[in-house]
């Protein structure tokens, strides 16, 4: 079936929530909403995967919605970022109020009793990441025991941060009568092995195998030098006149590219943990709104930011991971528009390059710029053997002989 033929209707989703997506212009469903949402709405607990930017979030959002309109029961969604928890409160708060449900993002950073006064108007959807919602289980500020759903977005992130004991810890304080949601682009053994441990039978929903890439991305890498990185970045952004996004690898990197950028006359921002709550809305919003085009980031930003119209994203530096370049590059062609990937490598990064184009099936075209000097990859150093020097030897002997 193809996807443009896929709508709402035949879900099993109220009248009234259709009437509020038609409102939303909602029209469409993607695959991963059409395959989900009943299953969803029937109980079952699930598994998700589907690659970046396929609208996993509204594939849980209409039926929670749909569910807590019909008793007074609770939803938990915890999330690996600040900027996913506050991109899922916004997609809930699109629907929700209408059924008059109020929705919390309990998030580090923020000022905590802002959030217990929030807590005080009987939020019954709470968005939150790990550290902060342990924070508020711990001084007993939440109802623990009317939380009838959990959703565990972007799972394999938060296990890949380090955040498996605090989601140990929440999940054994929840009410073990409850619905588990598991939504992620990849799905490793290690977070398979916990739904197995802590959800009843899920039902595997897959709309792409784990490592493919949005259709409508085109790649392209150049092998460069190191030192000869800023100059190749200074030629490309002159090539694109719309949104950019930079990924670097740490966040002093990230801040020293930022005001690279800004010397070469561009308006940028820059987002890394090292920035404050306040700091990197006020970066998001305004790369979003225009103000300013290029946004440079660590990581934080490869999930939980979805910015419609990024024309391209810029490896700067490759990530320590090839899923992270998955993620990376799912920020542009979201929502079936155009979108390219640049990759800056240097030559001793092959076997980098190598793991990412296992990851997506594809070989990652290699091009070159007229004014950079263009230096291939390093040939693979022979390892040593003790095997080989053994056959060596004997070699040398039988000749002697």
């Amino acid at each position: 079936m193809e996807e443009t033929h896929l709508n709402f209707y035949g879900l099993g989703i109220a009248p009234k929530l259709i009437t509020t997506l038609e409102r939303l212009k909602f029209k469409t469903a993607t695959p991963i909403q059409h395959k989900a949402i009943p299953l969803i709405l029937e109980g079952k607990d699930i598994i998700g995967i589907a690659q970046t930017g396929t609208g996993k979030t509204i594939a849980f959002v209409i039926p929670i919605v749909q569910h807590l309109a019909q008793n007074k029961s609770r939803a938990l969604v915890v999330v690996p970022t600040r900027e996913l928890a506050l991109q899922v409160r916004n997609s809930f708060a699109k629907i929700a109020p209408v059924f008059g449900i109020h929705t919390v993002a309990l998030i580090g950073g923020d000022p905590i009793q802002k959030q217990l006064f929030a807590l005080a108007q009987n939020p019954r959807i709470m968005i939150a990441t790990p550290g902060r919602f342990i924070d508020l289980m711990e001084q007993r500020k939440i109802r623990l025991q009317e939380v009838s759903i959990l959703v565990l977005d972007e799972a394999d992130q938060m296990f890949d941060m380090g955040f498996a004991p605090q989601i140990e810890l929440i999940i054994k304080a929840l009410p073990k009568a409850r619905q588990t949601m598991l939504f992620s682009a990849t799905m490793p053994p290690a977070i398979m092995n916990m739904a197995s441990t802590h959800m009843k039978i899920p039902v595997s929903v897959e709309v792409a195998p784990p490592g493919t890439t949005a259709e409508r991305v085109t790649h392209e890498i150049f092998i460069v030098q190191r030192e000869m990185k800023r100059e190749l970045l200074k030629k490309i952004l002159t090539q694109f006149r719309g949104s950019v996004l930079v990924f670097c690898r740490t966040k002093m990197g990230a801040s020293k590219i930022v005001r690279v950028v800004r010397d070469f006359g561009h308006t940028a921002a820059e987002i890394h943990s090292n920035r404050s709550l306040a700091q990197r809305r006020g970066a998001l919003e305004g790369f979003k709104s225009g103000q300013f085009r290029i946004l440079v980031a660590t990581d934080i930003a490869a999930r939980g930011i979805d910015v419609k119209g990024i024309e391209v994203v810029i490896n700067y530096d490759l990530p320590d991971t090839a899923e992270k370049y998955l993620h990376r590059i799912g920020r542009t062609g979201r929502a079936g528009c155009q979108g390219h990937a640049i990759s800056f490598t240097t030559p001793d990064q092959k076997n980098d390059v190598l793991n990412i184009e296992k990851l997506l099936k594809i070989a990652l075209p290699v091009s070159k710029h007229p004014e950079i000097p263009s230096v291939e990859f390093e040939k693979p150093k022979k390892s040593f053997s003790f095997d080989h020097f053994r056959a060596q030897r004997r070699h040398h002997r039988h000749r002697r002989r």
